[in-house]
């Protein structure tokens, strides 16, 4: 849903509000600065890690798989009296909307936290304000963790409805709060629920979406997050001015998760979890509402083929996830929300704050909305390519595209060139940066993690693989400005472009594409591996 697909930066700018003076030339920053909002958010040459071919002739050759991939783009293109998206469009919108609540908490702290730490007393402790700001994750990691079991148990539809009242308590008691312990307190409320949500939403979204669109559909996550932090960034503008305001935007928080609750009163249960839950009738008349009468008999038959290979139950156990070929889906999963954040996108996403001041943008709110309008740009161009180029190109041209943009600023950085030129080329790499993530690495990582699980294990694997992510994103919140005050920026980034490679040549050996085939092909075609 990652990123998908995130909040280190907001944790970094609570515990190195003045970046040090002694940093690169490159980042000369005397004021205090506030960083840019970050966003949320396999093949191998063993075919021990290889997928099998997502056709039912397991000897078809791989000239041919390519052959019918291209077929099949061409076939996924979406014309425009094509529409049939529509009938589950209104339901992905009311999942989409719990993405737009993790994008406006992760923003709803950029400007107000001073404010916070002023009327609440802990102004100038720098640990305090991180705390506040980073009991978010905490809460996020127990969520994502306890989200399997409970979407297993529950189905999509009510654990949305559960997840709602933690974010809705949580943004009121912020709110209302009069004390340290109460805003902390608020906050971890508010991250239990988008721990379960951003494991859920990508969950949701694969089982409900035909298909032809699962991809364009399941991309409605990151434009999610994209305008939630948007939002939040227009709505806290008044905040430098009323030092009250933020009690209003945290009310204003509550908002989209009553939302969520009353829209999935609604909405639809997810037809595959209907159906391995012995609701063989209900799971029907999904099917029919959302893909057409044509579609019932033959997608009740394969939901059934796989109930019955992997059992009918609605509750796996968590070591089934270290059993073949789960192990090799859980594996891929962790990796690639590792390499997500290893990849930099916290770090590049605080320093380019920095960055647009070197160009004279002394309005870090303005920076950060330029930032948030990238992302949003980038997004909209993965809902568009997607299903017509893949998973897999789009992973490997989003983290090649990540590497030269961080080698280009390093570029800048290191090599004697005129400062207009490095501002120039700072921005650009910066730009350039931000783009790329949004177009693959940031929603594809989510969207594909679902279209590979098992239905059985789905939700644990979704839960171990944002639970790996959300720690992930801690560590490198915690340790980022300290590597950069002892090593440089253009190690620092360099570092990050060469981990960016890394993702590419993982997306190449270890993803296989999944457009155009439907989980239960892809999750027959790990069987035979098995």
């Amino acid at each position: 849903m990652n990123s998908l697909n995130l909040v280190s930066a907001a944790i970094v700018s609570a515990h190195f509000r003045d970046p040090n003076p002694k940093l690169d030339s490159f980042f000369r920053a005397k004021a205090k600065t506030k960083p840019c909002i970050p966003i949320c958010s396999s093949r191998c040459h063993s075919n021990r890690f290889r997928v099998a071919a997502l056709k039912s002739d397991p000897s078809e050759s791989r000239q041919t798989r390519e052959v019918d991939d291209v077929e099949g783009s061409k076939m996924l293109s979406l014309p425009q009296n094509d529409s049939g998206w529509l009938p589950s469009f209104p339901h992905v919108l009311v999942a989409s909307m719990s993405n737009f609540t993790f994008g406006y908490h992760i923003g709803v702290m950029n400007g107000p936290i001073v404010s916070i730490a002023r009327e609440l007393g802990f102004e100038g402790n720098s640990f305090l304000e991180g705390l506040v700001v980073s009991i978010f994750i905490a809460g996020a990691f127990i969520g994502s963790i306890s989200s399997g079991s409970l979407v297993d148990r529950l189905g999509c539809r009510l654990t949305f409805q559960i997840a709602s009242i933690p974010l809705i308590l949580g943004a009121i008691i912020s709110a209302q709060a009069h004390s340290l312990n109460e805003i902390i307190g608020g906050r971890f409320l508010v991250g239990l629920g988008i721990g379960v949500n951003t494991v859920l939403v990508p969950i949701y979204i694969s089982e409900v979406a035909p298909t032809k669109y699962r991809g364009a559909l399941g991309s409605l996550c990151q434009i999610g997050t994209c305008l939630g932090i948007i939002t939040s960034l227009f709505l806290g503008m008044p905040s430098e001015n009323d030092p009250h305001w933020w009690r209003t935007m945290l009310y204003i928080a509550s908002i989209p998760g009553i939302l969520v609750a009353f829209g999935m009163q609604f909405a639809v249960d997810s037809p595959r979890w209907l159906c391995k839950a012995g609701r063989i009738n209900d799971a029907k008349t999904v099917v029919r509402e959302l893909w057409g009468a044509s579609e019932v008999d033959s997608a009740i038959e394969e939901f059934q083929s796989v109930s019955k290979n992997d059992g009918s139950d609605l509750d796996s156990r968590w070591l089934e996830i270290l059993e073949e070929p789960n192990s090799r889906v859980a594996f891929v999963g962790g990796t690639l929300f590792l390499l997500q954040q290893f990849a930099g996108i916290n770090g590049v996403l605080y320093f380019s704050s920095l960055t647009f001041q070197e160009v004279g943008v002394e309005n870090s709110a303005l920076a950060s909305l330029f930032v948030g309008l990238t992302n949003f740009a980038g997004a909209l161009c993965a809902l568009y390519l997607i299903d017509r180029e893949g998973r897999q190109k789009l992973l490997i041209g989003s983290y090649v595209g990540m590497a030269f943009s961080m080698f280009l600023v390093v570029s800048a950085v290191i090599f004697p060139l005129e400062e207009q030129l490095i501002n120039n080329l700072s921005i650009l790499g910066t730009v350039m940066y931000i783009f790329s993530f949004a177009i693959g690495a940031g929603p594809v990582t989510g969207i594909i993690i679902p279209e590979l699980s098992s239905t059985r294990t789905r939700g644990k694997i979704m839960g171990f693989s944002f639970s790996t992510h959300w720690v992930c994103n801690f560590v490198v919140g915690l340790f980022f400005l300290e590597l950069v005050e002892k090593f440089g920026v253009a190690p620092v980034y360099a570092s990050f472009g060469a981990v960016s490679l890394l993702a590419a040549a993982f997306a190449y050996y270890f993803i296989v594409e999944t457009k155009g085939r439907s989980l239960e092909e892809i999750e027959r075609s790990f069987n035979l591996k098995a």
